[in-house]
């Protein structure tokens, strides 16, 4: 299959599941809101009111009118071709009294790094990939579906999860073009899972799971206003999962809802044969939607974070609404002094150094057991690929691509000191400002709003609290705590090693106490809101 041939196969896939039904139909099959959490969705089913089939036209239908067509955000890549017939067979189960549990039914979309054996091709946004259909699913997948998830389809990303360029524009990929933010059209759904928090807060499914190797969780959650939370590495497997680094990556979930989160990582945490990373995962798994208290931030002692302040007056508003909240929620905040700049920048050179060499032997692996059809069986060979393909790079190269087939391999001594090095550095700093406040938890803006896409000059960042976590391994939970100009902001909530229960019980209290999440207008951009409309145009 030639590259136009296998982008034709997935625009197919894509639109063939609605074409039979119109889709104004298909939109009243359910009269749940696109924007209902699962929790909501599942007491619906539960009574009677929509089914798991319903539920996936509906999002099809979504997707094939906001996503293909109307503000067209590129969020969805492809879609899986049995969606349908598995919704239906969920629904047969529930009508004989056997309901898997809370993901019985409910539409999951995928990341495009993550496979799945549906007919699709795991292509990590790239189309060099475009032929790995590998014929099967990732460990992850299939703790989904054995809960009773249906897999809707995969999500765009930034093309390789934002590992090819140091100048790459976060959502775009060769395969699909950029995703569009559903608040502001203009600005960035930030990266890697791009597609899946743009997909999530613009109600095309109920559930997603994105990857994080850096903030690539955190940051497209907070930029989409939605609840994004990386794991502590090795809680949920990574097999058949495209890699940058086994030292820090890991999916994790991406929902509307703490509780939906809750949930998914119930069903996707644990150990994995495949993954020795993994080998303690069932030690620490337990039922996080069980854990989830509206009263659990009383009295629990609350490290704030003020790394970024001063980079965006108006984030520093939000968060100071929101440490208000927490306050009235019983929590006891104290300040808390983060590291400097001078000590961010060495766990952040010695991670950059770790990761290509970590991305090279990882992704060469990869590739080297991919299906026969693909023809890029290692990193030099996607560098050529990349050099003689036009549609790779008519925005951005492949520098950090070619500075990783530069690296010593991964048993090289200078790379291990490196990586244990960052990996220290890291820790230090958490297990410090835990341990010398006497704080449960550490909180503090996840990053400013959404910039501007500016393939040109680029796009300002306010930066974010995601590398200590993820160098360290740590998990780090971000959920909606405001908006400036229409434009969501998120607040992080940081821990140590599988702390996951208790940052997703601080979560749900935040978010009861709050209900700061707002759902997408899909302007073209922040001055088309009418209450802005004369602040910029007063004539």
């Amino acid at each position: 299959m030639t590259a136009d041939s296998g982008i034709a196969m997935l625009r197919i896939l894509a639109v063939a599941a609605v074409l039979a039904t119109p889709a104004a139909a298909l939109a009243q099959a359910t009269p749940l809101s696109p924007f209902a959490s699962g929790v909501e969705q599942q007491a619906a089913m539960t009574a009677g009111a929509t089914t798991s089939e319903a539920l996936v036209r509906a999002y099809l239908a979504r997707i094939a009118e906001i996503d293909r067509a109307g503000p067209k955000l590129n969020s969805v890549l492809a879609l899986n071709p049995h969606a349908l017939a598995d919704a239906r067979k969920l629904d047969a189960e529930r009508r004989a009294g056997h309901v898997r549990g809370p993901l019985h039914g409910l539409p999951v979309l995928l990341k495009d790094n993550i496979e799945s054996d549906d007919g699709t091709a795991t292509t990590a946004g790239s189309l060099a990939l475009i032929d790995n259909v590998t014929g099967r699913d990732a460990p992850l997948v299939r703790r989904l579906t054995d809960a009773g998830a249906v897999i809707l389809g995969k999500a765009n990303l930034s093309e390789w999860a934002n590992f090819r360029s140091t100048r790459s524009i976060s959502g775009w990929s060769g395969v699909a073009g950029l995703v569009r933010n559903p608040y502001s059209l203009d600005r960035t759904a930030c990266g890697s899972s791009a597609g899946a928090g743009a997909a999530i807060a613009a109600g095309l499914a109920t559930l997603a799971i994105g990857t994080e190797t850096d903030g690539s969780i955190t940051c497209p959650a907070a930029a989409n206003g939605v609840v994004g939370l990386k794991p502590t590495v090795g809680l949920v497997s990574r097999t058949y999962v495209v890699p940058i680094s086994p030292e820090q990556d890991t999916p994790g979930p991406m929902t509307r809802t703490v509780a939906d989160a809750a949930a998914m990582l119930t069903a996707i945490a644990g150990s994995d044969p495949l993954d020795p990373a993994t080998a303690q995962a069932n030690a620490h798994k337990t039922d996080y939607l069980a854990g989830l208290r509206p009263d659990a931030l009383r009295g629990v002692r609350v490290g704030v974070l003020r790394m970024t302040v001063g980079r965006s007056p108006q984030t520093d508003a939000v968060f100071e609404t929101a440490l208000t909240a927490l306050r009235k929620a019983g929590a006891v905040l104290v300040e808390v002094k983060g590291p400097d700049e001078a000590a961010l920048g060495e766990i952040g050179g010695a991670e950059g150094q770790a990761l290509r060499v970590e991305f090279k032997a990882s992704l060469n692996a990869y590739l080297a057991a991919a299906p026969a059809r693909v023809k890029t069986r290692n990193l030099d060979d996607l560098i050529a690929f990349n050099a003689h393909e036009p549609r790779e790079t008519p925005l951005f190269g492949q520098e950090i691509f070619e500075q990783s087939a530069k690296v010593p391999p991964i048993t090289d001594p200078t790379y291990l000191a490196g990586r244990a090095k960052a990996r220290k550095l890291a820790r230090d700093a958490l297990d410090r400002m835990l341990a010398d406040d006497n704080v449960e938890v550490l909180v503090g803006p996840s990053t400013g709003p959404a910039a501007i896409v500016d393939p040109i000059d680029g796009s300002r960042s306010l930066g974010s609290y995601s590398t200590l976590p993820a160098v360290s391994g740590y998990p780090h939970l971000t959920l909606p705590m405001g908006d400036v100009l229409g434009l969501p902001v998120n607040i992080s909530f940081i821990g140590p090693a599988w702390s996951e229960a208790r940052l997703l019980a601080l979560g749900f209290a935040f978010e009861q106490a709050t209900h700061a999440r707002i759902d997408p207008r899909f302007l073209p951009n922040i001055w088309a809101r009418p209450e802005y409309a004369r602040v910029f145009d007063p004539r």
